[in-house]
């Protein structure tokens, strides 16, 4: 039976995912007013009536590939040693999550959400939920109270703004630096108290 569930819990993942790539794509080449709820679904070889069990609007659909990887990140951090410290386990997580064979991908569906206030909106929600819910895991990690503690929240909005801004200098750089760069420098820095240079 659990074997059974898993196997449908992973087709709901890929179909979510193949909506998800779908939705981003066709933003990307129409800009997102281009892209209706039909075309998405008909990309990922689905009704419409199914893109709606996984996403309310197209928006959600086009960041999805941007926020959705706060589960396996989530996922990941909690794999981690629990002896290793949650700066270490914290980087070597998102640097995991990177892909560079989706950088040029990612940097155009980047650009576009900065440039569409709707994205840009649906974008920093999905990034609040995945801080509060990694401030979680970094508080069972750390034996702080996630209901009264400000560390692990502090801890979580550090390191989402580091990727934040990373990934914004590495936009706007044209992608000339190395993304993973970015993110290291970005989290030594933070780690170190913010040095000033």
């Amino acid at each position: 039976m659990s074997v059974e569930l898993s196997l449908r819990e992973r087709k709901k993942a890929a179909t979510r995912a193949a909506l998800g790539r779908a939705a981003m794509l066709l933003a990307v080449e129409r800009g997102p007013d281009g892209v209706t709820v039909e075309a998405i679904a008909d990309a990922a070889g689905v009704s419409p009536r199914t893109f709606h069990n996984y996403f309310p609007g197209k928006e959600e659909a086009i960041v999805a590939c941007l926020t959705d990887g706060a589960e396996s990140l989530i996922d990941e951090l909690r794999a981690r040693p629990a002896d290793e410290p949650i700066w270490e386990s914290l980087r070597l997580v998102v640097r995991g999550l990177l892909q560079p064979e989706r950088h040029e991908e990612t940097a155009a569906l980047l650009r576009l959400v900065r440039d569409n206030p709707a994205l840009f909106a649906q974008h920093l929600s999905g990034l609040g939920e995945m801080e509060r819910r990694i401030s979680e895991v970094i508080a069972a990690r750390t034996g702080t109270d996630p209901d009264r503690d400000l560390y692990p929240h502090l801890l979580a909005g550090s390191m989402g703004n580091a990727i934040r801004t990373a990934t914004d200098l590495w936009v706007c750089g044209g992608g000339a630096a190395s993304l993973a760069d970015l993110v290291d420098e970005a989290f030594a820095r933070l780690r170190a108290g913010l040095p000033g240079p």
